[in-house]
């Protein structure tokens, strides 16, 4: 039987794309997709899918065992703003997800992991400007804190059990397919919604707030490049920085008034402020490529062309 793939969570944000991408590579049978629910009946109903709760050991165990998955990418969690508002949630669903996979691993039912870091894992403390691979750790959030443990726990499945364990802190994410998961940086993609409907926009963020962020199309790049680098190139294995560009609520707004010249933007910080204050301005990823050779693609301005295009089409 040919090994499959197996991605949790995959009705996501991320997860959503991710599948399309690896049933484009390996073939849309050997792409196992998994949610807790089929609220997104397009990507359902695109190939193989099964429910799954992540939280359920047994049922993941029994889902690898009976169809030969050998990969596992763990997608499921609660993001940054959600997780503030059910932090046990947060922490049951983040960390036990992770330990499942890890164990399976551990006793060789399945071969290979993916599990998805944030830049969430920095704090007030960090340094914000061209935030160094090993730095300051202190996160003020309870995603950032599942994510930071969790870079400790794959770390320590590598070096005591041999888990072969890949992972990369992922900075905001940018995509016109598939909507905002409850995360502080989703304004960057409302701000496009927003744009396009009524041609103003109401930031929950002040209009300096510089963070790093990326397209959905790099983000899916780095994750399958990681994944296919050769074991003896993966030289971090609690989770690689990733960057690709960074810039404010002012900036983006500027890049969408070269295109819609009416577009107005106002700003009303909430409690999605202090977490995005926590957080660095810019990341240094110099590990990531020279390590496997990881390079972005999309600057800001190809972003809001591609994002006002693409949504614009939807919208008819």
């Amino acid at each position: 039987m040919t090994s499959k793939i197996l991605i949790i969570g995959a009705c996501g944000q991320i997860g959503s794309e991710l599948t399309h991408k690896l049933r484009d590579i390996y073939g849309v049978d050997n792409v196992i997709a998994s949610d807790i629910n089929t609220r997104n009946l397009e990507l359902v109903n695109s190939g193989p899918f099964v429910i799954l709760d992540a939280k359920n050991f047994n049922a993941i165990k029994d889902c690898c065992i009976n169809n030969n998955v050998k990969t596992v990418y763990l997608m499921a969690a609660l993001l940054s703003a959600t997780g503030e508002k059910y932090p046990m949630e947060a922490w049951d669903l983040n960390m036990n997800s992770l330990f499942h996979v890890l164990n399976l691993a551990k006793t060789k039912i399945i071969d290979k992991i993916f599990w998805p870091s944030s830049i969430a894992v920095f704090g007030p403390t960090t340094p914000k400007e061209n935030t160094e691979q090993r730095t300051i750790m202190e996160p003020s959030t309870v995603y950032g804190i599942t994510k930071q443990v969790g870079e400790r726990w794959c770390q320590y499945y590598h070096e005591k059990y041999g888990v072969d364990v890949r992972s990369i802190r992922y900075p905001g994410i940018i995509s016109w397919k598939t909507l905002p998961g409850g995360g502080t940086t989703d304004y960057a993609v409302e701000i496009y919604h927003e744009a396009l409907k009524n041609k103003t926009y109401e930031c929950f963020l002040s209009e300096e707030t510089e963070l790093p962020m990326m397209f959905m199309d790099d983000a899916i790049k780095a994750t399958v490049d990681i994944m296919q680098a050769d074991t003896d190139a993966i030289k971090i294995r609690s989770s690689y920085n990733l960057s690709a560009i960074s810039f404010t609520p002012k900036e983006i707004a500027a890049s969408i008034q070269k295109v819609i010249p009416e577009f107005t933007i106002s700003y009303k910080p909430d409690y999605r402020q202090d977490i995005a204050d926590s957080w660095p301005k810019s990341i240094n990823d110099t590990p990531a490529r020279e390590d496997w050779n990881w390079k972005h693609e999309f600057s800001l301005q190809d972003i809001t062309k591609e994002m006002l295009t693409q949504l614009g089409k939807n919208n008819g």
